[in-house]
């Protein structure tokens, strides 16, 4: 996107008065805003601003500008979901691809060079953290730290859990009193790190 200095200052405004107002400017309000001889150089830099993709106008409506997008759009990111895991009881560890998911990596507090994996959740063991069965967890391959909530593989089976540490040694907790704590008698890897949830909305 090639935008003058004046171009990407009349972009700036309808975006500021977008989110303190909730509506776009008008052409007047534009023109006055900057000082411009008539409306008409207002709407060129309008129609200049649409050319390279940066608003989007629609005729007719109250305000000609309706949709302006954002050039600090945020990196969007397609994670793979490969699988489904236990929040109940740990099970075998499964694998299949069920496609995608695309998140905000920013909001999502992702790197530019983070590994992430989707799992669909199975189970209610994890329902005092808000994940329900159904939901999808998305996750980044990092070390845990302490109450990090972890896809883990304890003794050869996976499972979705709290990782809590005490006197240096790990052990899983759930969030629902129904499960016990998961103490490994050989073996806990961490899988991934949870960072974001996404749930479908049910009827």
């Amino acid at each position: 996107m090639n935008l003058t200095a004046r171009q990407r200052e009349v972009l700036d405004y309808i975006e500021d008065r977008q989110g303190t107002d909730g509506v776009m400017p008008s052409t007047r309000e534009i023109q006055q805003h900057f000082g411009f001889a008539s409306q008409t150089a207002a709407l060129n830099h309008l129609r200049a601003l649409e050319r390279e993709g940066a608003i989007v106008r629609h005729p007719g409506k109250a305000r000609a500008v309706v949709v302006a997008a954002h050039l600090r759009r945020n990196r969007i990111i397609d994670v793979p979901i490969i699988g489904c895991i236990a929040a109940g009881l740990q099970q075998p560890a499964e694998q299949q691809d069920l496609g995608t998911v695309s998140v905000d990596a920013v909001s999502a507090g992702l790197k530019k060079h983070s590994r992430m994996f989707a799992l669909k959740v199975r189970g209610d063991s994890m329902t005092g953290a808000q994940i329900n069965d159904g939901d999808l967890v998305i996750l980044e391959q990092r070390p845990p730290k302490d109450g990090d909530i972890v896809a883990a593989l304890v003794d050869g089976e996976t499972t979705l859990k709290r990782y809590v540490t005490t006197r240096g040694r790990p052990f899983l907790k759930a969030e629902n009193p129904k499960y016990p704590d998961i103490h490994p008698v050989e073996e806990l890897t961490v899988q991934g790190v949870m960072v974001a949830l996404v749930r479908r909305c049910r009827r």
